[in-house]
């Protein structure tokens, strides 16, 4: 098949698909349109828009209460992590610096680490 003949089949193609997609979409937009407008969904929308309104502050309350709670746990556990490295690094410190001392060449790390 020579390049014109490619051009004109995927213009052919791309012309009936988008055809048919459009009246695909249109299908679907009509479907949804009449569900919406359903009386049986219209009521149980405006039933679940009132439990919403209803249970909101309720909710939110126990929201705040649980981000309260993960927000001081997350805190302790920084604290503790921080903590815990710091008294490492002390630790390890304290090893780097004893051979240091007696090292020359290690003697200005040793001075950063400190």
């Amino acid at each position: 098949m020579s390049k014109l003949g490619i051009l004109a089949a995927g213009a052919v193609g791309y012309v009936l698909g988008a055809r048919a997609g459009r009246e695909r979409y249109d299908q679907i937009v009509f479907q949804a349109q009449r569900f919406w407008t359903n009386p049986r969904v219209q009521h149980a929308s405006q039933q679940a828009q009132e439990y919403a309104k209803e249970k909101g502050p309720e909710i939110g309350g126990k929201v705040g209460e649980k981000v309260t709670e993960a927000a001081t746990a997350a805190a302790n556990k920084a604290t503790s992590v921080v903590s815990s490295s710091d008294s490492d690094s002390t630790t390890s410190d304290s090893a780097t610096t004893t051979p240091a001392a007696s090292s020359p060449s290690t003697s200005g790390s040793a001075a950063r680490n400190s």
